[in-house]
Formats: C-alpha cells, sequence, structure tokens
C-alpha cells in the first residue's frame, strides 16, 4: 500500500526538522501516558479509593485500547487523511486529558482513560506515515525514523520520572493536565508544517474485526483480574471463556478477509514471530515491574515519590541510550546477537529484583532496571525493522502495524496478567484486612506486625511476579538461540555501497 502527499513540493529541509519536532510531542504523550500512572497511582488511591481491579483498569485501559485500535485507524488515516485524523485524535486526546485530571470517581477515571487510548490509537501510525513523507532523502529519513523510535521509548522511560516530579508539587491530576501544552502547541503548529498523506489503494476497515478483537481483549483479561481479586468465581471463568471464544472466531475470520486486520499468515516466519513476541514481552515485564516497583518503593520503604522518581532516572537513561545506540551497533553484530542480548539482560535485571527486602533495596532496584533497562532499548530499536525485514516488500505495512500493536498491547497484558498475578498472592498471603497493600495500610490502629505483614506479602508477589518474567524471556533467548539463523555482520564499505530499499 503506498502512501502520497495530498499535494505540492517536498518540504525544505528546515522545515521537514521543524515538522519532525512537532510530530515528537504526540509520540511522546502516547508513550508516556502509558507510564506515568505507575508512581501517581498510591495517590490516585488514596484520592478515590478504587477497588483491586479498578486500580488496575485505570493503568491498563490505555494501553488496551491503544493496542486493539492501531492496526484500524492507520487503515482508516488512509482513507480519511493522516494529517486530519492527527488533528481529530490530538484534540480528543486533549480533552481525554482534561476529564481524567478532574474525574471524581474511579469509573470515570477508567472512562477518561479509555477516551485518550482510543485517541492515542489514531496518533502513532499517522504520525510515523507522516513522518515519512517529510524526508525525501532515505538517510535522513532513516534518521528521523530513529528519532522517532527513540522518542518512544523515552515517553515510556521517563513517564514515572515526569509523574513523580509532578506529583511532589502538586496534586494527581497534574500528570494529566501536563499534556495540554504539547497538545496546544500542535493543533497550531501542525496545519502548517505538516502535510496530508493518503493512501493510493486503501483496503477496506472490517468494523466486526476491530469490535471482536477489542471485545475478546478486554473480556479475558476482566475475567483475569476478577479471579486475581475475589476468586475463581462463576462470572470470572464466564468472562474469560467468552472472551477466548470471541477471540478465536475473530482469528478465523481473519482467514477469510481480503483485508484482515492482523495478516496471521505472516507467523508462518521463525524471525517475524520471534520479533513480535520480543515486541509484546519486554513491554509486558517492563510495565509490571515499574507499576509493582512504584508500591515497593513507596509503600513498602516509605520513600518519598520524587525520591522513587529520581531513583528511576539510571534505568530511564540506559533505556533512551540504548535506544539510540542499538542501530549503529546491530550492523555489526546482527539483530540475532541482539535479541539475545535484549532477553537475557531482561532476564537478568528482573532476577537482581528478587533480593529486595521490606528493609531495604534501593540498590538492587537501581541495579535491575540499569541491566534490564539495556534488553528494553534493544527491543525498541530492533523489533520493528527485524519484523518488517522478515516479510516480503508488499507486507511490510502489515508487519510494522503488527510490531506497533504488539509494543502496547505487552503494555496492558503485563499490569493485567503478572499484576493480577502479584494481586492474588497478596489476597492469599495478606493480612485479609484488604484486597491490594493501599488500602490495607489505610487501616487505623494496625498493629506494626500487620504492617510487616502485609509489606511482605506484597513483596512476595512482586518477587513471583519478577521470576515469572525473567524465567519467560529466558525461554524466550533460548527459543531465538534455535530458531534465528546465524548472520554475517556487512561490513561497512558494503552497508554504504547498497542501494536503499
Amino acid at each position: 500500500m503506498t502512501q502520497h502527499p495530498a499535494a505540492g513540493a517536498q518540504p525544505g529541509p528546515l522545515r521537514a526538522w521543524l515538522g519532525l519536532v512537532v510530530v515528537l510531542g504526540p509520540v511522546l504523550l502516547v508513550s508516556m501516558d502509558g507510564s506515568i500512572l505507575f508512581l501517581a497511582m498510591p495517590r490516585v488511591s488514596q484520592a478515590l479509593n478504587p477497588s483491586a481491579d479498578q486500580a488496575l483498569w485505570i493503568l491498563d485501559i490505555y494501553g488496551f485500547a491503544v493496542g486493539s485500535l492501531l492496526v484500524a485507524f492507520g487503515n482508516i488515516g488512509d482513507r480519511c487523511g493522516r494529517l486530519r485524523l492527527l488533528m481529530i485524535g490530538a484534540s480528543f486526546f486533549g480533552l481525554g486529558s482534561v476529564a481524567a485530571a478532574f474525574a471524581p470517581t474511579p469509573e470515570l477515571l477508567i472512562a477518561a482513560r479509555a477516551v485518550m487510548g482510543i485517541a492515542g490509537a489514531t496518533l502513532l501510525p499517522s504520525a510515523l506515515a507522516v513522518l515519512s513523507e517529510l524526508f525525501a532523502d532515505p538517510k535522513k529519513r532513516a534518521q528521523a525514523i530513529g528519532i522517532f523510535a527513540a522518542a518512544f521509548a523515552a515517553g515510556f522511560a521517563v513517564g514515572p520520572v515526569i509523574g513523580g516530579v509532578l506529583l511532589e508539587r502538586f496534586w494527581w491530576g497534574s500528570v494529566f493536565l501536563v499534556n495540554l501544552p504539547v497538545i496546544a502547541l500542535f493543533l497550531c503548529f501542525a496545519p502548517d508544517l505538516l502535510r496530508e498523506v493518503r493512501a493510493t489503494r486503501p483496503g477496506r476497515v472490517d468494523a466486526v474485526s476491530v469490535a471482536t478483537s477489542a471485545v475478546g481483549l478486554l473480556l479475558v483479561i476482566y475475567g483475569i483480574k476478577h479471579a486475581a481479586a475475589e476468586g475463581l468465581t462463576l462470572s470470572a471463568v464466564a468472562a474469560a471463556t467468552l472472551g477466548a471464544a470471541v477471540l478465536t472466531w475473530f482469528g478465523l475470520r481473519q482467514r477469510r478477509l481480503e483485508h484482515p486486520l492482523i495478516d496471521f499468515s505472516l507467523f508462518r516466519d521463525r524471525t517475524f514471530t520471534v520479533a513480535i513476541i520480543t515486541g509484546l514481552l519486554p513491554l509486558a515485564a517492563w510495565s509490571a515491574a515499574a507499576y509493582l516497583a512504584g508500591i515497593y518503593l513507596q509503600s513498602v520503604l516509605d520513600i518519598p515519590v520524587l525520591h522513587a522518581a529520581l531513583l528511576a532516572l539510571p534505568g530511564a537513561v540506559v533505556l533512551t541510550g540504548t535506544c539510540i545506540i542499538t542501530p549503529m551497533v546491530v550492523d555489526r553484530v546482527g539483530k540475532r546477537t541482539a535479541l539475545l542480548v535484549c532477553h537475557f539482560s531482561i532476564a537478568a535485571g528482573l532476577l537482581l529484583l528478587l533480593p529486595t527486602a521490606v528493609t531495604g533495596g534501593i540498590g538492587w532496584y537501581i541495579a535491575s532496571t540499569a541491566v534490564a533497562g539495556v534488553g528494553y532499548g534493544i527491543s525498541f530499536a530492533v523489533v520493528a525493522d527485524t519484523a518488517v525485514a522478515a516479510v516480503p516488500a508488499e507486507r511490510a505495512g502489515s508487519a510494522g502495524a503488527i510490531a506497533e500493536t504488539s509494543n502496547e498491547i505487552g503494555n496492558a497484558l503485563g499490569i493485567a496478567l503478572l499484576g493480577s498475578l502479584a494481586a492474588l498472592l497478596f489476597r492469599f498471603q495478606g493480612p485479609d484486612l484488604a484486597p491490594t497493600l493501599g488500602e490495607t495500610l489505610q487501616f487505623p490502629d494496625l498493629t506494626p506486625r500487620l504492617v510487616t505483614d502485609a509489606k511482605a506479602a506484597f513483596l512476595t508477589g512482586l518477587h513471583i511476579a519478577a521470576a515469572t518474567a525473567a524465567s519467560l524471556h529466558l525461554l524466550l533467548g533460548l527459543l531465538a538461540l534455535r530458531w534465528l539463523p546465524r548472520e554475517s555482520p556487512t561490513p561497512t564499505t558494503e552497508r554504504e555501497a547498497a542501494p536503499t530499499r
């Protein structure tokens, strides 16, 4: 599916780079809002008193909305125009941010986060398409896309840090209002600096596929969350079973469509499959570890929120730096080696969380984020390129869309699945006063023994979740070692002489 600008000459170099700066604003916001609540959740819980499953929905409904609609809005943008969809999406993202900041109840905050997620799904694919049209020179376009990827990674990494800094001075709603200046600047400058982009042969968007994929995911995750919070009830089993059936029907439907929402035949290629799992699993591990570690620092170790945010900074720097450096290194060492380092470093980093204790563990936490940050940065940098390179050129668009979707779904699944696992363990091992650590610590006249027992139960959940994620990364690393072919690194002179595709 080829794309072309609506009209006019190619923009000059200065205008192209200014357009890149404008595009990066929404990109940063979409990724940052996937993680900015990790340190803010204790404050949100104090203000709105959500239940255990409501707290998890507040965190991950955003990621599910973005991930389940990315491919659909990519096709819609092809039909109605990428720039137009960017403007509409940015406007609704701003409105959703205002609604979230002033939400008086957990239910309204969940709804506002869902609106932000739907709007965010319009921004990512359209921003990348518009960005690609700004740069005619392939080398400059590659540089711009690299900056785009680094900005997306940086947003995920610095979200908790920015949230912590804001919470030190302002109330919890400020973590959403920080979006408004960026949205306002984008809406002011985008019409002048960016150009409209449409596809020459847009495919039809299958509304049934969009609905079934979103509904199936939400039903499965609802069943898992409900089981973690309330036990294995009939409603939890029924929801998860129905969701699995809907997703199965969704997968069968894709095989019959001329323009499927997800082209499952691409997964016949082992390299593509490993790349997509690498897009999903590291984001799942990172989001769950960041969320649970944020609670650990504030509620177990009683560290102020600003201090907790600063402790997350080394890992954020390592993640962002690795994302920038990896494209320059991967040409020399090969994608196979890069993916192996990705999974084994994430596993090692997660295992460094196991020595943390109720009485201390700050050093282990910092070491964990730094070591795992190497792997997270590699995953951001190589997944899309590896997935696209593994398929024929005419299917590159579908491969890229699935790679983007795997990132967003992974970010939400981490909190939903590993967060639910930690919540389930706390429910079984905690003092049985409330389903979460935050709610338990709010009980009046708690004895020191009960406080210690509650913190120890939460820490057990954190350790089991981290060990589970580490085990999955070790398995995927071994799978990549077996499945991925060995590569001969391309000499520098050959790379420079090779034609740009």
